[in-house]
């Protein structure tokens, strides 16, 4: 697949397949998101997999209720380490370059998965510290996001897009 082509086409995925995804699939995925870019290539994020269904319930209740969480056979969570950007880079590294880090490889680990024919949906709306304490995740590191993955068992149309020249500015805004 084309590069454009899996930026354009990729869509959020709320309906899976009842069907594990692959574990030479999901390590695909994730090889995508070590080559994202990050800030002094420092790599600040680490990721959780989760398939237990009664973990993945609980993140879905996490989620405000979005059931379509559950239902996924896997979910990423994606988390920053607030000490390795933090380290080096101070508080700027621990506000935002680790959030740009994770993002990045958010968005390959995405569009890998799309490639493979795989759907996605990146959630960011959930209760923190309920995510914290289901995950046993210890105080440096903070979830970013729950991605459900997973065959996709629908094919939404594409979102509406600004155009151009409603975003871009020369020289000065």
């Amino acid at each position: 697949m084309e590069v454009f082509e899996a930026i354009s086409q990729r869509r959020s995925i709320r309906r899976f397949k009842e069907e594990d995804v692959d574990e030479s699939l999901i390590e695909k995925i994730v090889q995508s998101g070590v080559w994202a870019p990050s800030a002094g290539n420092l790599q600040s994020w680490e990721l959780i997999l989760v398939k237990n269904p009664q973990t993945r319930e609980k993140l879905s209740e996490a989620a405000y209720l979005r059931d379509f969480i559950a239902k996924a056979p896997l979910v990423m969570v994606p988390c920053v380490n607030l000490i390795v950007s933090g380290g080096v880079y101070g508080t700027r590294g621990v506000k935002l370059y680790s959030l740009q880090d994770v993002s990045c490889a958010i968005e390959n680990m995405l569009l890998m998965a799309h490639a493979l024919g795989l759907g996605t949906c990146w959630v960011g709306a959930f209760d923190e510290q309920l995510v914290i304490d289901l995950l046993e995740i210890p105080d440096n590191i903070r979830p970013v996001a729950l991605i459900p993955l997973g065959y996709p068992d629908e094919k939404p149309y594409p979102p509406p897009r600004r155009d151009l020249d409603d975003f871009i500015h020369f020289e000065r805004y």
